[in-house]
């Protein structure tokens, strides 16, 4: 399965767009992120273009979406993917590989993964209101699609 364009929406608004690479939000430090929330090869004072960040984007989905189709072992419908992949994109996939949102979707308990979203929204220990809302958009994106 492939990335829809709902799917790179959710992960271009929850992310947002920035031409000059910023700190982590919960560190103030490394990674350094950049464009739609690229890290890799990103280093402080690091700027781009709007194509550039683009780029960037498509060419880290394509990177996880073999990722994510390696660790779900039940069928999914695009909307689940879709959160799935915003998942991931954020919080990379030793995560997703970890959680009980992988172990309660592999079970085929598609109702109670979607649930397990909003458990990711903490970065240092620490409750953030972006990742609280962006949980909230996969959630919904994912239960959706049930």
């Amino acid at each position: 399965m492939r990335t829809s364009q709902k799917g790179v929406a959710l992960i271009k608004s929850s992310e947002g767009l920035r031409l000059t690479a910023y700190p982590d939000p919960a560190t103030g430090g490394d990674p350094w992120t950049i464009g739609y929330g690229s890290t890799r090869g990103v280093t402080k004072g690091m700027t781009i273009t709007a194509d550039q960040a683009e780029r960037m984007l498509l060419n880290d989905i394509a990177r996880f979406e073999p990722q994510l189709d390696a660790l779900v072992k039940v069928p999914l419908k695009q909307g689940q993917w879709d959160a799935l992949m915003s998942f991931i994109y954020n919080l990379g996939a030793a995560n997703l590989e970890s959680s009980t949102l992988l172990k309660l979707l592999n079970a085929g308990d598609y109702a109670a993964a979607g649930d397990q979203f909003a458990r990711w929204n903490k970065a240092a220990g620490k409750v953030m209101a972006g990742l609280t809302a962006r949980r909230a958009a996969e959630r919904a994106m994912f239960l959706g699609a049930v």
